[in-house]
């Protein structure tokens, strides 16, 4: 029984967790312009 309720209290915490950061929206954030640049190592 102990573990059901823990279960339960868990489940409650997430969805609360879930919607407050939902309700406060996903952060401003802005990519660069500039791609990023990788080097292929040549094949021998």
């Amino acid at each position: 029984m102990r573990a059901l309720i823990a279960a339960a209290t868990g489940l409650l915490l997430a969805c609360a967790l879930v919607l407050t950061i939902s309700a406060l929206g996903a952060p401003s954030g802005r990519t660069s312009p500039k791609p990023l640049l990788t080097t292929v190592p040549a094949h021998p």
